[in-house]
């Protein structure tokens, strides 16, 4: 089984890529990491279990992150705009440190629901996630949606 040690080193990958961005693409390419990982994690798990398993993590986080307490979850995901819309005013590190935070946490939580089955894949999605690759995706996704938007009329 695959441990904290595991996250962390998968975590800690991230945050380099992550720390040469200033902090509003900071926060958006931790979004953008949140989305990945619950993409992935509700093929398996569905809303009601994600939500919960988020819940917790995201009540952690607010605990220890004050800033973070910003964070909220629906069924279609985590919803970030507060964290997004504070994250350029906030001390660098709360902001670095409840980033690590956040995902460590919502790594080993899954990985402990599901005994690390989830694991691998997860790791790789985050590993794989790249500002201007998921800028591209975000492009994508919303094309996407304004077409379906225009068959809804």
């Amino acid at each position: 089984m695959s441990g904290w040690n595991d996250h962390d080193a998968c975590v800690t990958a991230w945050m380099k890529a992550a720390a040469r961005l200033d902090p509003g693409q900071r926060s958006q390419f931790f979004e953008q990491a949140l989305g990945v990982l619950w993409k992935r994690a509700h093929r398996t798990l569905g809303d009601v279990t994600l939500m919960a398993i988020v819940g917790r993590v995201l009540h952690d986080a607010a605990e220890r992150f004050p800033l973070f307490g910003a964070l909220t979850v629906e069924a279609s995901g985590f919803k970030c705009e507060a964290l997004r819309d504070r994250a350029p005013d906030a001390d660098p590190r709360e902001l670095a440190d409840g980033m690590q935070f956040v995902l460590v946490e919502y790594l080993t939580v899954l990985g402990s629901l599901t005994a690390d089955v989830m694991t691998p894949a997860l790791h790789s999605e985050i590993s794989k996630l790249t500002l201007a690759g998921a800028d591209r995706a975000e492009q994508t996704d919303a094309r996407t949606s304004s077409a379906e938007g225009r068959k809804e009329r």
